[in-house]
């Protein structure tokens, strides 16, 4: 399966934060919002970095609640790495596990065109083994 049917199937939404937004802030969007990571975009809309939930426990961990008050900029994951939507979710299993990342951010033609997770691939790459498995029964029995 390819990374193009994942966000079409999840849709291409993506949670965006500006790199002044406090940390405070976009803790408590990740929680309304229910997701583990927002992408941070510049003035420009180009993507600037990644934050995640991980970001927030460490710059807490280090400051205490003082981390609340700092920007994005701050914290966030400037070296970010992206996902094409002609990738197979295999490779980008492999490139999340290898560098311990969750979330993937997918561009097309230097454009943002959605995001992946981990737990997006994982729930791809079991209805693909299911489905494979329905057909070799099916097979075998007729």
């Amino acid at each position: 399966m390819l990374v193009s049917q994942i966000v079409k199937n999840k849709g291409d939404m993506v949670f965006t934060v500006a790199p002044s937004e406090s940390v405070g802030a976009v803790a408590a969007l990740l929680h309304a919002r229910r997701v583990g990571a927002m992408v941070v975009l510049d003035g420009d809309r180009d993507v600037a970095g990644i934050v995640s939930e991980r970001d927030i426990v460490r710059v807490v961990a280090e400051r205490g609640a003082e981390g609340l008050a700092l920007t994005v900029a701050d914290c966030m994951t400037r070296d970010v790495i992206f996902a094409e939507p002609q990738e197979t979710v295999d490779s980008l299993l492999e490139r999340m596990t290898d560098r311990r990342i969750r979330h993937l951010p997918v561009c097309k033609d230097g454009r943002l065109v959605g995001i992946v997770s981990i737990g997006d691939l994982v729930k791809s790459k079991i209805a693909e083994t299911v489905a494979e498995a329905e057909g070799l029964k099916a097979y075998i029995s007729a």
